[in-house]
């Protein structure tokens, strides 16, 4: 009977203590989390032991920090100095997460609240610091994908050190000031112009030289025959050509002796 009673008083307590400590005892971690333990009684924070996704049971005296390890997406305005002292707004968007298995490190020297503590802070410096080295004109248009790629390696650092992966970083929209702009705009449009007849004479030029190279050509080959048409050889030319003639079905009148040089004229046929 005692044996019993031992029994159901164990069961029942047993019930109890998981009914007040189950919560801190029982976790799921869902997909795209991660967690560490912190030990309040030995040891403090366990940075290496990293939880996974599934079910847990820890010690009800323990804390389980979870980490939400996913991508995460932060949208950035701001207003920078180009090299030149001018204002410019920059909309800047910056996709990360933490490296999973340094969360632990991540808690001890941040926290959960590492987004606003470096993240976005670490994105601010970088932009500013890399579009300090250019002009307005630069940023906006002529170097444009420079600039990003710079920020990008800045920021992909800054953030690196600190157990934080940076997965991409897009500048989605530069403003400048209206008369600033306006002038930039009007200045690319003229360089295109300056571009465009360039090539146009270019092309031109290239078509006088060919057509300056085929009438030498002609020139040289007309002079070169010329040279080479002795009277002699005309006259055999000639002969050639009456025997030719004379030797062809068609009926004809041969007068031999009467044209000029003496070569012989052929009159009538069909």
């Amino acid at each position: 009977m005692k044996r019993a009673q031992y029994v159901i008083v164990s069961v029942v307590a047993i019930v109890v203590l998981l009914l007040i400590f189950g919560s801190q005892m029982f976790y799921v971690l869902k997909p795209g989390e991660r967690a560490v333990i912190f030990k309040k009684f030995g040891g403090g924070l366990d940075k290496e032991n990293i939880f996974t996704p599934g079910f847990q049971v820890i010690a009800p005296w323990n804390d389980l920090i979870r980490y939400d390890v996913r991508e995460q997406k932060s949208e950035e305005p701001m207003d920078v100095l180009d090299k030149g002292g001018l204002s410019i707004s920059v909309d800047v968007t910056i996709i990360f997460n933490p490296f999973y298995d340094k969360i632990g490190h991540l808690h001890e020297n941040i926290g959960t609240g590492y987004v606003s503590i470096m993240v976005i802070p670490n994105v601010r410096s970088a932009v500013r610091a890399v579009t300090g080295r250019y002009t307005a004109e630069e940023i906006y248009s002529t170097k444009r994908s420079e600039v990003e790629a710079a920020i990008i390696d800045a920021t992909r650092v800054a953030l690196g050190e600190k157990n934080i992966e940076m997965k991409d970083l897009l500048i989605r929209s530069i403003t400048l000031p209206e008369k600033i702009k306006a002038a930039i705009e009007s200045k690319l449009q003229q360089q295109q112009e300056a571009l465009a007849y360039q090539y146009r004479l270019e092309r031109e030029t290239s078509e006088a030289d060919r057509m300056r190279i085929q009438a030498q050509g002609i020139a040289d080959y007309n002079r070169i025959i010329s040279a080479s048409l002795t009277t002699n050889i005309l006259k055999q030319k000639g002969i050639d050509a009456t025997l030719a003639l004379a030797n062809s079905a068609n009926s004809k009148v041969v007068v031999i002796g009467s044209g000029k040089e003496g070569m012989p004229l052929i009159l009538g046929g069909n």
